[in-house]
Order: C-alpha cells, then structure tokens, then sequence
C-alpha cells in the first residue's frame, strides 16, 4: 500500500469562469425570501452522504456534500473531511453548476497564489490543503457564485487493522450545520462470512442512534445505515445547531476456522494470519516518561492515572522499570524487576509521585531505556522465553542533551539494533509528531498521537492493552521464491492478542500447483509453525484463460465482482454469488483400499428457490416446483425396499423405496433422508437422456 502525500492539491477551476459569466441560476431569485432552515451565512448544506464498501477488509469510501449559494453575492464554501492517518486519497472533484472540475497537484505556494488571484478577480476556485503525510485533515475552500450549486466528491480507501479482537472502521462526523439529507452507509462483504457486527456514535445518545441507526449482518454480508432525520441532528429540541460532531464507529470480525487464510484475486494473494487461544508470551517493558515542565497540571495527572492502570493489569511473570527523563535521568529501579504484588505496590507509590521538572532529554531518556532492556537480558535477569518492548510517553521535542533529531534516531537505531520494538506517545499538538513517527517505525514499532482531553489516560491504558499480550515473537511468514513477486513485509518482531498480520504478493504462476506458506514464530511454551499448502490434488478455478489452482489441504477464499469460492481444509468448497446463491461442493473420502468406491465430490444447492424459472440442468431443472403422483406401493425383490408407481412428466415410472445421505450440514457423516430412486438412469424423470449432462472435459 502506497500512502500518498499531497503537500497542497489546487483544482484545475483557473478557467475563467468569471462570477458575471456564470448563467443565473433560478435559485438566484430567492434570496430576499425567507431562508430554509439550516443556512448558515447564505450557504445551506443540503446533502452529505457517506458511503463504504469494504471488501476483505479493504474500505472504499466516497464522501459527497452538496451545498448551494441562497446569498445575492459570491460566497467562500469550506469543506473539510478527517481522514483515519493510514487512508489514502484517490480522487477529488468539484462540480459547481453541472460542470465537474478535477483535482489536480501544484506546489503549495503556487497554489495559494492561484488561488487568491482567482478568488480577487471573482472567479470560482477551489483550494485543497492537507495536513501532514498521512493527510489527516482534508480542506477544501472554494468561491461559489450567488445562486448557485456545488458538489464536493472525496474518494479515499484504506486496509481495515484488527484491533482488540475487531476490525474498526472511524468515520468523523462534523457538518456543522443542520443538513436535510444525512446519510452514512457501509456495506461489507468478507469471504470468511461474519462473526460480529456493531455500529456506534460519540455524539448522539442510545436513545436517538436506535431510531436513525440500521445494522444486520448474515453470512457474508454486512449492512449499516445511519440517516437522522433533521429533528434528530439538533442539539435541543428548539435548537437550530447540529449535535453531529464526533466519531461514527463501525467494528466487525470475521469467522476463523484456521489460523490462516489465505485469498487470491487475478494473480495476486493476500494471506490473513490471526491465531488464537496461544499462550501469552512474558514481556519485559521499559516505560520512558517525559517529566519537564511542559508536562505540568493535567498532563501529568492524566499520565498517572494511565500508568496506575496499567499496573493494575500487569501479569505477575513480567518485568518493568520507569525511566523519568527531563533535563536529566532519573530511574524507579537499576534494573528491571518482576512484576510481584510486592513491587506492584512500589510501583504505584512511585508513579504517585511522579512530578514535573524542566527541560526534554529525549535521547538520553530512550537510551537509559535501551540500555536497561539489553542488560536485563544479557545478565539473564528476564525468562529467556520472553519479549522486550519499550514504551516512550512525551509532549515536546528534545531541547537539552542531544536535541538534533536525525542523531537521536541514529542513537536509538545504533542502540536497539533490531532486538525490540519502541512505541512512541505524542501528547497533544506541540510537538514533532514526524519524528516520533520515523523513530518508532525504524525500530518496528508504531507511533500514537494522545489528544488533549477529558480521556487522555483512556487513550493511554487503549495503546497499552493492544500490545500488552504478545502469542508470538519473530514471526516470520515464508513463501516459496520462485513462487511469488512483489512480496509485502513478512517478517513481524510480535503477533499481539487481538491483531492481525497481513501479507500480500503477485503469484508467477496462476497455474501454480504446489504452493506452500509457512508461518514460524516463538511462543510462550515452544517454537510454533503454522503451514497452508496447495499440493497436487487439485481444485482449478477458471475465469477465462486464467486459472487458479487448489488442493483440498487449503482454507482459500478467491473473490471477484459478484462471485466468492472459499475452500474449507478438508470440507467442502463454497460458491457464492452475489444476490444470495449458494452452492456447496463436499469432499467424500472413502477407505483408501476400498475395492470398488473412490473418493467422490457432492453437489449440493443450498438456495435452490432463489434460482430463476429458466435455470435447467441435471439438478436445475427440479428447483422449481413440479408436478407428480406416487401411488400403489407394495412389495418389491427386496423386502426392505417397496416399489411404487411415479407418474411425472407424462411418464408412468417405476420407483423404489430407499435412503440417501444429505452432507450439506454434516459433511462427514450427514443426514439420512428418505426417497424414491427412479431406474434406468432417471430415463422418463429426466429430460433427455442422462448423457446430455455429461461433460467429457472442462478445459
């Protein structure tokens, strides 16, 4: 995945367009009337509608506001969109008055210019501005002429991160004025089918999201709508302001047979690894804490209460130490200690007085940290069976000691040689978040911006319990080379409870019938390998000329537009097409030295009534309903099995009494059903003859 950074995005409106060259619109000839309900400085927001379609975890969202000009002059429209820090945009477009403007990238004092050229001269123009790599705030303000109409279309997508045991989707809510037409929609399909699915809203009450908020989910398919009607988006009952301003909240997870799973999509695979029930590895953690004067008054407060609760939720078989960095060093302990109810108790005396000093020795403060976790390790003082992992809380950037950024990564990379990860806190605004960033990333850790806020110690004890119970060490994910190209990252320092790794590639062969995934790591207990293979009993899936090749060793799921197949290690395998069809084809293992009987495939429709009135076929032409009379039954050669007399189709049939297994729920051993067998290869049942349907070849 490719993030895109976008110092500034100018669209390409510069054409101009004088604001006098613009045909009026009738809309012009409203304004001395009274104004709807919801306009805010001439402009009214009249639609905004979110809609998400994800996909195998892969979120495709297009957001759309319209608003319109009801002021008799020219207006500047601001629309601003906050996007999750791991999206990325793929299109921008404005429409104003039918005409549809594309974006397009310029340097950031170009676009300025541009734009307040065009603006001056009354042109409309459109200006983006986004904040940061990662694009968290999207901004758009343009000058819309009285009178008329403009569309802001934001297409973005991002990979889903399982966290906590769910795969969270945030979406932020912020139109800031009462909006006639509001819509969230989400719809999800996951090839694994769905375990979970849940929707939530910081800014509304249960009461008022019941009414406006729809969830279901069933099989594969996942639906949320979120539409509150314009009584339902006021802050009071009389008022003319929006209570919608926050997080809108949808979690899910999926169904896990395996460990893994692995899907392929025109030549391409993606391989889910998620295991449970493993052990929790012992960690050995170093909390390096920012104690300088800037951290005074409610920061620090808040930092001790997250820390006191994270003691709380210390397990007995790990070690800890705190490391308190300001203008100098300070440590609770020369070495890390086990985590005793003894010291436990010691601990949160110790971060009770945890108080605020001076200066920010960043680089001194991480390297007392490294320094503790490679002894504690070398001498033999933490299970060898365990894992380090240093945490860093600060507000500022580094101003006494070595303050240069660029040497602080280079002592800390130079210092944690790859042996642990580091995880970064930013608390609040002023500070380097790019550096924290770029810090933690290099050393296979992650970086977390804490907000200024009434839950700043809840965002604090969050991070902590997404790392606080590591399944696995130095997990590795192999392929075979000669196998795949374009390999993502495959190599993971820890497999957290909860989370999820992701690996994707390009297959060399669509063809390919011998391929292999091993994933290793170290658990709690022993060295761990988990093992999917393709070998050479074969399941071919044809799209054209391109085909795709299986054994029945795999739990695989191949997705295309309006069609899934997974294969169940060992089961069955599951077609399914998009409007709610599907088929189930079960795996019949017999005695391997069975003289006569082979193992054998079943066919199985599952939603046979969904299927059309044309649909035909050996099975097909019996899914609608038919005609036919079973009379006269007596004895037949064997007493056990009586015959009757069929009469369907125009044909008089003989038939006799018997029992056949379903396996569509019970694939081993399945369920005795009891029904008439038609003789002489369903001759007279059938139409035409029971040739017709055989196929001598597939490909």
């Amino acid at each position: 995945m490719v993030t895109l950074w976008w110092p500034c995005l100018v669209l390409a409106l510069l054409s101009g367009l004088e604001t006098s060259g613009f045909p009026r619109s009738p809309l012009r000839l409203l304004g001395k009337r009274s104004l709807p309900e919801g306009v805010v400085d001439g402009i009214e927001i009249y639609s905004t509608k979110i809609s998400c379609k994800v996909t195998s975890r892969f979120a495709h969202n297009v957001v759309t506001t319209r608003a319109v000009n009801r002021a008799d002059k020219a207006k500047e429209v601001s629309f601003d969109v906050e996007l999750p820090k791991t999206a990325f945009i793929t299109n921008f477009t404005l429409t104003i008055d039918g005409v549809t403007y594309p974006g397009s990238v310029k340097e950031k004092e170009v676009a300025q210019k541009q734009y307040e050229k065009a603006v001056s001269q009354g042109k409309t123009a459109g200006l983006v501005k986004a904040s940061g790599r990662k694009l968290e705030k999207f901004t758009v303000s343009v000058n819309v002429a009285a009178g008329s109409k403009v569309i802001f279309e934001l297409t973005y997508e991002e990979l889903l991160k399982r966290n906590k045991g769910k795969y969270e989707m945030y979406l932020k809510v912020q139109p800031k004025q009462l909006v006639r037409h509001f819509e969230i929609d989400a719809h999800i399909f996951e090839p694994q089918g769905i375990s979970m699915l849940d929707a939530d809203a910081s800014f509304i009450t249960n009461d008022l999201l019941g009414s406006a908020l729809t969830k279901s989910f069933s099989g594969k398919k996942g639906h949320v709508s979120f539409k509150p009607s314009l009584d339902q988006q006021r802050s009071c009952p009389t008022c003319t302001d929006s209570l919608l301003n926050g997080d809108f909240t949808i979690v899910y997870d999926v169904n896990r047979e395996s460990p893994g799973n692995v899907q392929i999509v025109n030549g391409y695979f993606v391989h889910f690894f998620a295991p449970q029930g493993l052990p929790v590895v012992p960690k050995n953690i170093a909390f390096v804490i920012d104690v300088s004067g800037s951290m005074s008054g409610r920061k620090i407060q808040q930092t001790r209460e997250a820390l006191l609760k994270i003691l709380d939720d210390m397990k007995e078989e790990d070690y800890l130490n705190f490391i308190l960095f300001s203008t100098g060093v300070t440590t609770w302990k020369d070495h890390l200690v086990k985590a005793t109810p003894a010291n436990l108790e010691e601990a949160r005396a110790f971060v009770k007085n945890i108080r605020d000093r001076s200066m920010t020795n960043i680089n001194d403060g991480l390297l007392r940290g490294i320094e503790m976790l490679n002894k504690a390790r070398e001498d033999h003082l933490v299970p060898e069976r365990s894992t380090s992992i240093l945490v860093m809380l600060t507000d500022g950037d580094a101003n006494t000691g070595e303050s240069r950024p660029e040497k602080i990564q280079e002592n800390v990379r130079n210092a944690i040689r790859g042996k642990f990860p580091l995880y970064n806190l930013g608390f609040g605004n002023n500070l380097n978040y790019n550096f924290l960033e770029s810090l933690a990333l290099e050393n296979h850790g992650f970086a977390r911006r804490i907000y200024e806020d009434s839950d700043a110690s809840l965002q604090l004890q969050g991070f902590y319990e997404e790392v606080a119970n590591p399944l696995l060490t130095n997990v590795e994910l192999e392929y075979p080379e000669n196998a795949i190209l374009d390999l993502t990252r495959n190599s993971y320092p820890h497999f957290y409870d909860g989370s999820e790794i992701v690996v994707a590639g390009r297959l060399v062969d669509r063809n390919v019938d011998n391929f292999k995934a091993d994933v290793k790591g170290h658990g709690a207990l022993n060295d761990l390998t988990f093992t999917e293979e393709v070998t050479t009993e074969k399941i071919i899936l044809g799209n054209g000329d391109a085909l795709s090749t299986f054994s029945w060793l795999d739990t695989v799921t191949v997705t295309q537009t309006g069609l899934s197949v997974t294969i169940n290690r060992k089961k069955n395998m599951v077609v399914s097409f998009e409007d709610g069809i599907s088929f189930v084809i079960v795996l019949h293992q017999v005695w391997k030295k069975h003289p006569v009987h082979q193992d054998f495939l079943g066919f199985y429709v599952v939603d046979s009534h969904r299927m059309s009135a044309q649909t035909h076929g050996l099975l097909g032409q019996f899914f609608q309903p038919f005609d036919f009379k079973v009379f006269d039954v007596r004895p037949g050669s064997d007493p056990m099995k009586p015959d009757a007399t069929m009469v369907v189709k125009s044909h008089r049939l003989t038939v006799t009494r018997g029992s056949q297994k379903d396996y569509r729920k019970d694939a081993s051993v399945g369920t005795k059903v009891v029904c008439w067998f038609v003789h002489n290869n369903g001759e007279g049942f059938i139409d035409g003859v029971h040739t017709d349907y055989i196929v001598p070849s597939l490909f």
